[in-house]
């Protein structure tokens, strides 16, 4: 399945100018602004603001070591060329760097300043380690020579010591020290392992004077103010140099270039598995791309630290406040659930479950044979997904069970059923997609216990990942074999699918089998399918497809003047696909997009895009899943699918996108999921025509409209539709 360049069909698209490109880059740090501004949300509960905190930077890092990796690696390279856009490389580094500091600043301020007093006054406390009277110091004390002396490596660097190897994503002390006269430096890196922010330990009452850390919720035990850990090591430094003088020390946290891929050309190795073993052990040892400073470290350290991780002073950021806050993540683990949101039961009134059906000896099969089945995650549970492999599993009219699995996340539900079905009357095939970045570890695992118990094994394909989400059960039946698929949106994850928003469609249909039966023919064996009949597959004609159906609408548009193309995905980046959805506004077809991340179309243009709005939405759930909805005369065409519009999906990934046959979950999905996300008013954002976005409010005399809340009381009135 080599990847091709798809064509345009026969709608003549414009030019694509550079004003009218937003810049992907710059795009993605705009949708993790508007994460950041989740943190700043009063209304939302405060420990949910602290994780919204930890995950703007948890983003950011991953953004550095790939997307600023790739900039950075094209500077280097003296690449001068302007991307589509207009923006050189380097221009494009600068834009990022000024945007992440200003970032980053905020970042900074909204903790120290809003969430830190916040949580303090609902009696949880994070202090600096000079704020702690004398009685908490000497009791810490004791936490320091038990549970973290031992593990700290102090390193000097001298003529006969070289600066060490700063890990990536690591956080670290740089320490300056006075020893036998002379200016010295050394390199202390906290440890990972230890918690980052560690609790301060009770004291006993000392007359007015002392300080007692009881918790404010007596129902609620446990400790309530916290000190960060490089507070705690840099107040012992001189545990760790005796007989020198220490005159500072100063963190930073350092980011590497991650984004290193296996040599699958390399005719030497022939066996994945191995190959990607040692592409993800380079990993620790990329270029610098980005060095947070705290703001009290002097220039002159700066500049020599610089030097000795070889970066540029354009890698360097200055934060007045803590570095590394996706560590905020471990305060978020506190047990105070009124500081939480209430947790959200997903619903599980699938109709196979029902207790009557489940008596009379009906199967989830049965379900599926006689309606197609649509069920959204994390509303509905992922159980239903376990429901269908764990029944698969114990069939015995069951004789083939084939899924691809891109991130399964640990401890899966799904690994005891897929071992389960194997035996001498069921074959079990799965494709273990070991390229999924920052998986991939993981994804070895699984692939060799599944390997080690009889499943067959497949790795995928040379030059392509397999983000597809696909399952088939072959099932042998009175009237012959019949196929059962599932096909979704999101990974089979059962951890991810708690919190992901995701759609996932289980289907009989013959002719969706057939293109099914080829995917997994092609990876898994040396098929060279080209051509499907239902569903639109990457990398070879998905593009094509959806070209066509935007040149089809634009047909009906000009036939009876309604058309309307409605489009969610996670990011909107393929050149190709913009230019056709620019073509379909002039021609006048409505043109909405639901995009929660990346969207370098700019809408509102007058005469490119004056039929297009753009909206986002972030909130409690991330927003994941891929629609493609075409009213067609109101004989609306939906598909759904694992793509979103990016190059890299339609070109260099096996992707697959299914036609919705039934029309109740056609209506379903475009009057009760799609009008619903457009009638948000408590988590959307708007893009508009100058590239910024702006908060979308409820109409004059509403209150705001919480699409994710309204689909938790939705499903729990709601079966699985069909």
């Amino acid at each position: 399945m080599a990847t091709t360049s798809d064509k345009p069909m026969t709608l003549e698209l414009p030019d694509l100018t550079p004003d009218l490109y937003i810049n992907r880059e710059l795009s993605w740090l705009d949708f993790n602004r508007r994460v950041l501004q989740e943190a700043e949300e009063e209304a939302t509960p405060l420990l949910e603001r602290v994780k919204f905190a930890a995950i703007f930077s948890s983003n950011l890092d991953e953004f550095f070591m790939i997307r600023v990796a790739g900039v950075k690696r094209k500077v280097v390279a003296n690449v001068t060329d302007a991307g589509i856009d207009g923006r050189t490389p380097v221009e494009v580094l600068r834009a990022i760097s000024q945007r992440v500091q200003q970032l980053l600043t905020r970042q900074a301020r909204d903790v120290q300043e809003q969430l830190f007093p916040a949580l303090a006054r609902v009696g949880i406390e994070v202090v600096s380690y000079d704020q702690l009277p004398t009685d908490q110091k000497s009791a810490l004390e004791k936490v320091f020579e038990r549970e973290v002396f031992p593990v700290l490596t102090p390193q000097a660097i001298d003529r006969g010591r070289r600066f060490p190897h700063i890990s990536n994503d690591s956080l670290n002390l740089i320490v300056v020290l006075k020893s036998k006269g002379e200016s010295r430096f050394a390199r202390v890196k906290v440890p990972a392992l230890l918690p980052r922010f560690v609790p301060v330990p009770l004291t006993e009452p000392e007359g007015e004077s002392g300080t007692v850390l009881a918790n404010s919720y007596p129902d609620q035990p446990g400790i309530q103010r916290y000190v960060p850990l490089e507070q705690l090591i840099a107040a012992h430094m001189d545990r760790l140099f005796p007989g020198a003088k220490v005159v500072a020390s100063y963190p930073f946290h350092l980011i590497r270039d991650s984004d290193v891929e296996p040599d699958e050309d390399d005719e030497e190795s022939q066996n994945l598995l191995e190959v990607m073993k040692e592409t993800i052990s380079q990993r620790p040892f990329g270029t610098t791309v980005r060095i947070d400073v705290d703001a009290s470290m002097p220039k002159a350290v700066r500049t020599w630290l610089v030097d000795q991780v070889h970066g540029t002073m354009m890698d360097v950021y200055v934060i007045d406040g803590l570095l590394g806050l996706e560590d905020l993540f471990q305060l978020t683990g506190i047990n105070r659930p009124d500081l939480k949101d209430v947790p959200m039961e997903p619903s599980t009134n699938f109709p196979w479950r029902d207790e009557h059906f489940q008596e009379s000896g009906g199967n989830i099969f049965d379900i599926i044979r006689k309606q197609d089945v649509l069920v959204h995650h994390p509303y509905q549970s992922f159980g239903a997904v376990v429901d269908f492999v764990g029944q698969a599993s114990r069939d015995p009219d069951v004789v083939a069970i084939k899924q691809t699995l891109y991130r399964l996340g640990k401890n899966s539900p799904l690994i005891p059923c897929l071992i389960a079905a194997r035996d001498d009357d069921t074959q079990v095939a799965v494709l273990v997609e070991l390229k999924a970045r920052f998986d991939e570890e993981n994804n070895i695992e699984w692939a060799q216990t599944l390997e080690t118990r009889g499943v067959h094994v497949a790795y995928g394909l040379a030059g392509l990942k397999t983000h597809s989400k696909l399952t088939m059960v072959v099932r042998r039946e009175p009237d012959g074999l019949r196929r059962y698929c599932h096909i979704g949106t999101g990974n089979y994850n059962a951890g991810t699918a708690r919190i992901y928003e995701d759609l996932g469609l289980f289907t009989a249909s013959d002719a969706i089998a057939d293109d099914v039966t080829d995917v997994f023919n092609v990876l898994t064996g040396y098929a060279d399918q080209r051509e499907y009949t239902r569903l639109w597959v990457a990398p070879h004609a998905m593009r094509t497809r959806l070209i066509e159906s935007i040149v089809a609408e634009v047909e009906s548009h000009n036939q009876h003047g309604n058309g309307h193309i409605i489009l969610k995905m996670n990011s909107l980046v393929d050149k190709e696909t913009i230019r056709a959805l620019y073509a379909a506004s002039q021609a006048g077809v409505k043109v909405d997009l639901i995009i929660r991340g990346i969207c370098c179309l700019r809408p509102g243009v007058k005469g490119v895009s004056e039929t297009v709005t753009v909206r986002s939405i972030v909130g409690r759930y991330l927003e994941h899943s891929r629609i493609y909805y075409f009213a067609n005369n109101s004989k609306a065409r939906v598909f759904i699918g694992s793509a979103d519009a990016m190059e890299r999906n339609f070109d260099r990934r096996v992707e697959v996108i299914t036609p919705v046959e039934s029309e109740a979950l056609v209506q379903h999905i475009r009057e009760d999921i799609i009008d619903m996300y457009w009638r948000d008013s408590e988590n959307a954002r708007e893009l508009r025509s100058d590239g910024s976005w702006g908060r979308v409010y409820p109409p004059e005399g509403e209150v705001p409209f919480d699409v994710q809340a309204a689909f938790t009381r939705y499903y729990r009135k709601n079966i699985a539709l069909g």
